[in-house]
């Protein structure tokens, strides 16, 4: 950026084809060779209200000020306007939001809340600030190319030890350094949520999983029901970022009904024999464990984990999200598995699988629960700077009306969730498979019908904006949306 300085009068000279300069929030911007690239063509910018003028309220009446962050656009900044200063700024990583219910209340100044201490507003800032240098840049890379996470993405995570972080509190974090200070005996649940919630930052459901989202929910069983060697031989490869596991539980015949498995498990000497069908794994076409139930000879299921080798065959599967989730069909066919894979008892597989389901469930109502919040703050931000009619869109009633519910959804939701977190972090494990499964999955229903309600309202509210996938009026809104369905 040139620290050059022009007056309004210099910038008014530069008003023709060939030679367009304009102002914006105090800078000035020469777009004469950029004109025959704009999207909505070279006349709007020849506008006589444009081309040589202070064009601040045109240009925020289409475009959201992160589009001027972008290299391609910010090149084209060549000075400032003298007398003038910018009146907006960008949130630098890490940083607080302004914006009225874009943070929880722990987080808004001047409220107080009897959950969270030093220590979880230490994390927070520390691994936001991680998502949005770290994550952010590869995801919005390959939100688009489909491609799984970069290798060095999970090195960077190990290096941090936020893939064991994220399993939530436990004795697997027990003598490791924790992102943000945390110290392994103070992590509860409450840091639990709060790196749930950031993650929502990345704006890709897609690439969220796919960094993380089979371990998240597949390696769990391994924590809590694996033979100590498997346990601390898994937990090394998973959480030093040099393998993958994966949670293989729905079959296309049995969907939800996980006592309807059909793969099965056949006793052999030194172990079983697995084949089966699996259907939608996230992760599935890149992990190296799969954490699987079969039928038992029996009639129970077996709990097992299958690493990848002979016998075991994964496929892409095309979803409505993108490909970098590593959505899988999974083939395995007379795979050998050794006895010391047996996960908890033998026929006691259902076990193991259901008291697996409360936290995965819990994590999709914090990130649901945080999406939404994204897009309450993209809302805020539009209609406080779209005029129609001549006047704000926040002035029409009906406007209002739909961020009041919006805003009440989400805050009604948050209030649940930290009553449930703050149970969880007063349970033991199996005391929450008894007394949390119900209210859990109760939150994850209420959570998910207000995301409904909530994209609708959003969409509503930008109009055209909220269903273009590309253009630059709204460039957060799209992958907001699809993260809180």
């Amino acid at each position: 950026m040139s620290n050059r300085q022009f007056s309004v009068e210099e910038v008014a000279k530069h008003d023709k084809e060939g030679d367009i300069w304009v102002i914006i929030d105090a800078n000035v911007y020469d777009l004469s060779r950029f004109s025959g690239m704009h999207p909505g063509g070279l006349s709007v910018l020849l506008d006589e209200e444009i081309a040589g003028k202070d064009a601040t309220e045109h240009f925020f009446s289409l475009h959201r000020h992160e589009i001027l962050e972008r290299p391609q656009y910010k090149r084209l900044q060549i000075g400032t306007v003298i007398g003038q200063t910018p009146q907006i700024f960008a949130r630098n990583a890490g940083e607080i939001s302004k914006v009225p219910y874009a943070e929880p209340t722990y987080l808004t100044p001047g409220y107080y809340s009897p959950y969270y201490n030093e220590s979880h507003r230490k994390l927070q800032f520390a691994f936001r600030k991680f998502v949005e240098d770290v994550l952010v840049p590869d995801g919005q890379i390959h939100e688009d190319d489909g491609i799984k996470p970069e290798q060095k993405i999970f090195l960077e995570m190990a290096k941090y030890n936020i893939i064991a972080m994220r399993l939530g509190p436990g004795p697997h974090l027990q003598g490791l350094k924790l992102l943000g200070d945390v110290k392994p005996e103070e992590f509860d649940s409450f840091h639990d949520l709060i790196m749930a919630q950031e993650l929502s930052r990345v704006h890709s459901r897609a690439y969220i999983d796919g960094s993380g989202g089979g371990t998240y929910i597949g390696l769990p069983p391994i924590v809590n029901f694996a033979k100590p060697a498997l346990r601390k031989r898994v937990l090394e490869d998973v959480f030093s970022g040099q393998k993958t596991i994966c949670l293989a539980i729905t079959e296309a015949f049995a969907g939800s009904d996980v006592g309807g498995l059909k793969c099965t498990s056949k006793r052999v000497p030194g172990g079983f024999v697995v084949t089966g069908t699996w259907k939608w794994i996230t992760n599935g076409t890149f992990a190296d464990y799969f954490t699987t139930g079969c039928r038992s000879e029996k009639g129970g299921l077996n709990a097992l984990l299958i690493e990848r080798g002979p016998g075991v065959e994964t496929k892409p599967i095309k979803t409505s999200y993108s490909a970098t989730a590593g959505t899988a069909y999974v083939t395995f066919h007379n795979v050998f598995v050794p006895e010391e894979n047996l996960l908890g008892e033998e026929n006691d597989g259902l076990h193991v699988i259901l008291s697996n389901f409360n936290h995965e469930r819990w994590g999709m109502c914090c990130a649901n629960i945080a999406s939404q919040r994204l897009v309450v703050e993209e809302c805020l931000k539009w209609v406080s700077q779209r005029k129609v009619f001549g006047k704000p869109l926040s002035s029409q009633a009906v406007i209002r009306s739909k961020l009041a519910s919006m805003i009440s959804r989400v805050e009604s939701a948050q209030s649940w969730l930290e009553n449930v977190t703050y149970q969880m972090s007063k349970m033991k494990y199996k005391e929450q498979a008894i007394y949390l499964a119900g209210p859990i999955a109760l939150l994850k229903r209420f959570t998910t019908q207000a995301a409904q309600d909530t994209a609708r309202d959003a969409v509503q509210i930008f109009g055209g904006r909220g269903i273009t996938k590309t253009g630059k009026s709204s460039p957060k809104l799209q992958k907001c949306l699809l993260t809180a369905f």
